[in-house]
């Protein structure tokens, strides 16, 4: 079974020996998955707790006499939370890798984010709205999906109730969870603590002092350009970066437009964009970015 492109993990055919040796397989491409994330973290200057914890779970991953996307289909996302050093912010990781063949926390660090791919794998998404997804309502990942439908109000052309119910079914399937279950929305960071790390990227982003990616997105020049801060604070790991969005390029405020990934250990991630000037009114750039929260103008008091 191969995880390197296809939208989704499905059963081999064959002799018991070499289906049994290529589901074992996808156990080792899994690992490398998670070993190549480790290895772009600590290349990035991540200060090495984390890169540690999926170096742990890729060794348990990579050991397994079971393949993973077994234990996943029979148990779903807990029976991948169940597993030694697997907590419910990997387990995440594993469910995206297993089910659409893509992670795009892994894309993020890569510079290979494309949001539309991991989005055309779901029933009901075709290009068009998969791109309206993006543009229009500023998603890129399964969860921040997930979060709109459920708490963030989401209201895109194209998306009617019958349309909406069939994504969140297949978004429950995805991401392990129970469909009659309500998605949890847990308290971000404080706002004081986000416009603290969006300081300290902007100042360490100017000074030339963070590690470049080159995004495969709106780069054709193909330049090193993007800085990535990781950074941990108040028991959460924080990732800075400048948006790369079609939007921030029209706008041409790439360098203006903050987005910050967090999570602490043991839950999953979390996201919220920070714009140091205001947006215009009215039209897309108007709009707050639904599923995520928003940090206030940089001259607020937190």
């Amino acid at each position: 079974m191969d995880v390197s492109g296809a939208p989704a993990l499905k059963a081999s055919t064959g002799s018991v020996s070499a289906s049994a040796s290529l589901s074992l397989d996808v156990n080792r491409q899994v690992a490398g998955r998670l070993r190549e994330y480790s290895g772009l973290l600590r290349q990035q200057g991540e200060s090495g707790f984390r890169s540690r914890a999926y170096d742990r779970a890729a060794d348990v991953i990579g050991a397994l006499e079971r393949p993973v996307d077994e234990i996943f289909s029979r148990k779903g996302r807990e029976g991948l939370i169940e597993l030694p050093a697997v907590g419910p912010g990997i387990a995440s990781a594993l469910t995206e890798i297993l089910t659409s063949g893509r992670w795009s926390q892994l894309d993020r660090l890569r510079g290979d984010s494309a949001p539309e791919a991991i989005f055309r794998t779901i029933p009901g998404i075709g290009p068009a709205l998969a791109r309206r997804l993006v543009d229009q309502a500023g998603i890129e990942t399964l969860k921040d999906l997930e979060h709109a439908l459920h708490i963030g109000g989401l209201t895109v052309a194209g998306i009617g109730k019958r349309r909406k119910d069939l994504i969140a079914a297949v978004l429950a399937e995805r991401l392990g969870r129970r469909p009659a279950v309500a998605i949890a929305e847990r308290p971000p960071p404080a706002v004081s603590l986000l416009l603290e790390i969006d300081r300290i990227y902007r100042s360490m982003a100017g000074a030339g002092k963070l590690p470049t990616v080159t995004p495969r997105r709106f780069n054709p020049m193909k330049v090193a350009w993007l800085p990535v801060l990781h950074i941990r604070r108040h028991g959460y790991h924080f990732t800075a970066l400048f948006s790369n969005s079609r939007l921030a390029h029209e706008l041409g405020r790439t360098k203006d437009w903050v987005i910050i990934h967090y999570h602490r250990d043991g839950e999953q991630e979390g996201r919220c964009d920070h714009d140091s000037k205001p947006r215009p009114v009215g039209g897309t750039s108007g709009r707050s970015r639904p599923g995520r929260r928003t940090a206030p103008s940089r001259d607020m008091k937190a």
